[in-house]
């Protein structure tokens, strides 16, 4: 027979603030987007094209395109970047969001766009690539 939980009020209490905590974290890091668009769209795209994890026959348009995403990603709510986050949230442990949202876009759109010959490298190279300069840019 299966154990049914109940959790103190002082469980409970722990349990609903570090989940505002987790709350308030990401809806900073996704408010800061707007602040650094260009730079981090400029910055991912380079380190992509760089650790020959995407094959281009232009930048300019990589980072349009990566820059376009992060606007998208600026202004989507909660459902819908969730919906985009599904299939790749188990790339690693604890996922930024921001770097998910953004590694699910390369592999699973960038990947039809003109611009973009080939995407190499797993699904993990490509987001601690990518997370490697959102962390620069973004509060954690």
């Amino acid at each position: 027979m299966a154990k049914i939980f109940r959790p103190s009020s002082r469980e409970s209490t722990i349990l609903s603030k570090i989940e505002s905590q987790k709350e308030y974290a990401r809806r900073r890091a996704l408010g800061g987007i707007r602040d650094c668009l260009e730079t981090l769209a400029n910055n991912i795209s380079s380190k992509l094209v760089e650790n020959a994890l995407v094959e281009t026959t232009s930048k300019n348009s990589l980072e349009e395109q990566i820059g376009a995403c992060l606007e998208t990603l600026s202004r989507a709510d909660d459902f819908d970047i969730d919906y985009k986050n599904a299939p790749f949230r188990t790339v690693v442990p604890q996922p930024n969001v921001i770097s998910l949202y953004i590694t699910a876009y390369v592999i699973e759109t960038l990947i039809n766009h003109k611009a973009v010959v080939d995407i190499f490298g797993s699904d993990e190279e490509i987001y601690h690539c990518i997370n490697k300069q959102v962390t620069k840019h973004l509060p954690s």
